[in-house]
This record gives C-alpha cells, structure tokens and sequence, in this order.
C-alpha cells in the first residue's frame, strides 16, 4: 500500500462510546497477534474460558425435555401472559459475525455475492450452529485473513462498473471530490455500522482523499483509489465485524433497553443472516422498533423477504446436521432441494402446522433421485411424490437428515441416537469415560454383524447407562444407510439382516423414519425443543436457567397458533425482552 499505509493496522474511532467500545474489541484482538491471547483459548461471555462446543445444558425444560440450548443476543423475560412486570433479559455481549453472516453482509453492502469469508476465513466452531460467541476467539491468523479479506472485496467491488456505482452513487468531478466522497463515506458508514454517523465520525475517513490525489507515477491513483481503501477499513472495523450492543438504562440497574437501531439488527440478523437493510434502518430512525406490535408488523415483511427463506434453510441445516454431506455434488445438490422444498411449503407456501415437517406424505424429486430412494418418478421430470407405502415420511426420511451423524463409513446408532437425543429431544449426553476411545468401532473380534458388536455397549456397565438411550433409536433407522437408501442387511454382508426395530425408551416403539416422526410428534417430545433450538440461534450461547420460562411461554403460543413456524419467529420478535440485554454478571 502506498507509503506503507494499511488500514488493517488503523484505528479511526470518534468518541463516543459505542466506538471506544469497538476500539477495545479490535485492540484485544490485535493484542492476539502479540501473545496476549493466545490462540484457542476460549473466551466466554464474562472473560471465563469459553464452552466446549459439545456443551449442553442440563436444566429442565418445557416438557421436562433437558435444555440443551443457547442464549446471546436476543431477550428472554417477561412478556405478554407471563404475569411479572419484572425486567427479565439475556445477558449479552458483542458477538462476532459468523462466516456466513459476513458474507450476506458484503452481498448486502456491495453487491459482492463471491462469499469471500467463506473461502478466506477459517471456518467456525459449531455447537450445532456457527455463532455460539462462546467459541468465538482472537488470533493474529483471524485478523491477517480479515486483511486479505478486504482487500479482495474492495479490489472487485472497484474493478466492476456496476459495484462500483452502487459503491459511489454520485459522480466525482475529479481525484478531489470532496462532495462526492463525503457522500460515500456517510452513506457506507450508515449501513456497515448500522446506525446514524455524524460529522465526526466522517471527519476522519476524509483523510483517505489524499491517496486519491498522491504524485505516483508508477502506480496511478484517482478517486476510486480513496473509496477502495474505505471499502478496506470499514470491513476491518470492529463496528462491522461485531453486533456491538450498549442500550440505555431501565429502572433494573442490570438492564439496558436497547436503542432502535440494535433492535434492527437483532432482528436482521435473526430473520436475514444479514445487515439492516435502508427500509429497516428507516424505521429505526423512526423509532418503529421500540414497540412490539410494531415489530411484530415489520417481522411479518421481513420473512416475505427471499432472504428469509435462505437463512430457515442454513438455520436448519446446522440444527439437523447436514451443512455438509459427504456425498457427491449431484446427489448433495439433489438432498438440499428435497429438503428445502420442504421447508418452503410447511412454512412459507402453504403455512402448515411445522409439526407436518416430521409426518409430510410427500416429497419433491427430481427422476434421478427417485431411482436414488426407489420411488416413482415425478411427473415432469421433478416435483412432488406421494411416499405411499414405502415407509418414509416427513424429514427424517430425506438423505440429506439420514446421511448425517454417520461413522466409520457407515450408519452409526449411537450417533443417530445422539442426534435424535440432543437435536430433537434436546436432552444431554454425558461424554463417555475418559479411559473409553470413542473413534474405536465397538464390538470384539469375533462379531460379525453390526447389532452383535454393538452389544458390547449393552454388556458394559459403564456404556449402558447411555448406550441403552441410544442404540435402539439408531437400530430404528439401521434400514436406511449412509444414503438414505432403504436396504435390509449390513453394508456387504447378506448374513446380517438388520430388523430395523427401534425404540425411544420410555415412550414407545417404531420402525423407520416415518414411524419416529410420528413417535416424536404424539408423545409431544419435539415441540419444546424446536423452540429452544430457535432460541439457541438466536441468542448465540448456550441458554441459561431463567431462560426456559421465555420458551415455556413461546411453545405454549407455538401450540395454540397451530405450530406455525413463521408466527413463532414473529412472536419471539415482538416479545418486551427481544429489545432488553442484561449485563454479564461479574466473575468471583
């Protein structure tokens, strides 16, 4: 860069307190770059070390289900028929933005649609999803990769005419343009930061002109030289990088209601994975976002929004575990769309009861994955396929759920068991003894069958305990292999028939994934939990005890609106404690 100059290693903060904030934030994170934090050392919410991301929680939940869910950003408390006036609220800290968020930031911002954090940043932890703050650390590789990061974007956002003319919207009369630039810098500032810049806060960023106009024969500079390097800052700052919020003080001294503009994000960032959008930041300025109702009414047009459609989709992906499958681009691709269009018709298209997602009689196919399950062709070469007979239904019968929590190149019971266990009933696991090697197929030497192996973890005392909740929820699917193909014996081994019987001990018996759907969904075993999965993304950690009386209450509306999905969402947003943070109580 020109006379050594990088923004990367520029601090441009006015003073007000949010920026001193983000000032802070980035210092600690350069300070990784000398040793002060070290790489990998978790970082918790009250400077703690951070949790594993295999932690769950153990407190009951609605249901008397175990909590096995997280808590960040959005509120918790007090809301319509809870019968306490009392301030409840999360506690919340600045969060880092995931990959995928940053992302559908620099889409949102520029128009750069190449996911650059996807194929520069390291990938995030996922505890099951990608914003768990818990996790989140500093490191000098993090911010040497934000660099390059930003000087990628701002090198295509410039090169190309039409980013380029989103970026600068008015016409420079020459390198100089002070006008024009200043109009660059306020309308930029305004959208990455998320809220209102004043004169101060532009000042600086002013200073970036003098590239436009530097004496430089051998590399030429003009205008877009100075709005390069201000794309390069601002997707450096801490202010963009992170959901930075402060609040105002309630009549509880340990709670802050947030300002406008921190409740838009919250909720663009729930419903879009993504940064306010002009509208949303207009009804900031209007102070619309402070009142429920309100919100409940922007909400309802936010999730009419495409982006709402392809954040349930990641959302989902993450909860049921399958963002990646090992499988070839062709049938992964084939899967996504089964599973997505799914999910569009019970919650977008047709508004279902979300309950229908585990007992759906249909499924959308293309010719060649019906060849793929053995189902009749859909008419037109892709489309809708009634299941029949065939005993699949609903989700759980999809490749994309049955090729996830697999192991040693094949189905796993106990790894499905988990998956049903804390996915879907969100209950805990304990880990297994520390003397117990987990990547160790089970079973001695002499079995050779699956089911007769796996018999060693109901022989041993100190398995069974664990392995009695969770092996005969995966013998239940054992029929379905690594592909979600229907088979009847072990992968090469014709001797073994597999039964495909299965239980959920205490609640009843089932064959296939259609039989657990319907289990899950009788037996009331998975509506609590879809809820505290929500609340999980939403609030980016693990959830506290006082937590669970907020899902309580937004399961119980959940059942009475017919367990629309799209009226949950809506509902959470509305409630009194979406707009409330509390502050992380003090270490002993």
């Amino acid at each position: 860069m020109a006379n050594g100059w990088s923004p990367a290693r520029s601090l441009i903060v006015a003073v007000t307190p949010r920026r001193r904030f983000a000032a802070a934030l980035w210092l600690c994170c350069i300070a990784a770059c000398s040793g002060q934090i070290e790489p990998g050392d978790g970082v918790g919410p009250n400077g703690g070390p951070g949790a594993p991301s295999s932690a769950h929680g153990s407190k009951p939940g609605a249901n008397g289900a175990q909590g096995g869910s997280s808590a960040g950003a959005a509120g918790s408390g007090a809301g319509p028929g809870s019968g306490s006036d009392a301030f409840v609220a999360s506690e919340s800290v600045a969060r880092r933005l995931s990959r995928g968020e940053l992302d559908n930031v620099v889409r949102d911002l520029f128009g750069d649609d190449s996911a650059p954090a996807t194929r520069l940043l390291a990938e995030d932890l996922f505890s099951p999803f990608d914003n768990d703050y818990t996790t989140q650390v500093a490191s000098g590789a993090l911010i040497d990769s934000l660099e390059v990061l930003a000087d990628d974007v701002a090198g295509r956002v410039i090169k190309d005419a039409k980013l380029r003319a989103r970026l600068v919207p008015c016409t420079p009369s020459g390198a100089g343009d002070e006008t024009c630039f200043r109009q660059v810098v306020e309308t930029l500032l305004h959208r990455a930061f998320r809220r209102p810049i004043d004169a101060a806060e532009v000042d600086p960023y002013m200073a970036l002109l003098a590239f436009a106009t530097e004496d430089n024969p051998s590399v030429p500079h003009d205008f877009y030289t100075a709005a390069a390097l201000l794309v390069r800052s601002v997707l450096q700052d801490p202010e963009l990088l992170y959901r930075i919020e402060i609040g105002k003080p309630t009549k509880d001294a340990s709670v802050l209601a947030l300002d406008s503009y921190e409740i838009a994000s919250r909720m663009s960032f729930l419903l879009w994975g993504s940064t306010p959008d002009d509208k949303l930041l207009r009804n900031a300025d209007d102070g619309m976002l402070d009142d429920g109702d309100k919100r409940r009414s922007i909400a309802e047009g936010m999730l009419a929004d495409a982006r709402a459609k392809t954040q349930l989709h990641r959302f989902h992906a993450m909860w049921l575990g399958y963002r990646a499958l090992p499988h070839p681009p062709e049938l992964t691709t084939a899967f996504q769309r089964e599973t997505n269009a799914l999910l569009d018709r019970v919650i977008f298209d047709e508004h279902r009861s979300y309950l229908d997602l585990f007992t759906f009689d249909q499924t959308y196919l293309d010719d060649t994955l019906a060849d793929h399950y053995g189902l009749p062709h859909p008419s037109g070469g892709e489309g809708w396929v009634p299941y029949g007979n065939s005993g699949r239904a609903g989700i759980l019968s999809h490749g994309s759920v049955l090729s996830a929590f697999s192991k040693f190149t094949d189905t796993s019971p106990t790894q499905r068991g988990i998956f049903v266990r804390t996915r879907l009933l969100c209950q805990t696991i304990m880990r297994p003894p520390a003397n117990v090697n987990a990547d160790k197929p089970p079973g001695n030497k002499d079995a050779v069958c699956k089911y007769d192996r796996y018999a060693e973890h109901r022989a041993n005392s100190s398995c069974a305990g664990c392995h009695d909740q969770l092996d005969p929820i995966g013998f239940g699917l054992e029929q379905y292999n690594i592909a979600g193909q229907l088979r009847d014996h072990d992968e090469g081994l014709p001797q073994c028939t597999i039964a495909g019987q299965g239980e959920v001990v205490g609640h009843g018996t089932f064959s296939g994934p259609a039989e657990l759907g319907k289990l899950l969904v009788d037996e009331d075993l998975v509506q609590s939990c879809i809820v505290q999965q929500l609340a999980q993304y939403a609030l980016g950690r693990k959830l506290q005890e006082n937590e669970l009386q907020l899902v309580d209450e937004l399961a119980t509306r959940f059942a009475d609106n017919d367990y629309a999905f799209d009226r949950l969402l809506i509902d959470y947003v509305a409630e009194p404690a979406f707009a409330l943070r509390k502050e992380p109580e003090a270490m002993p």
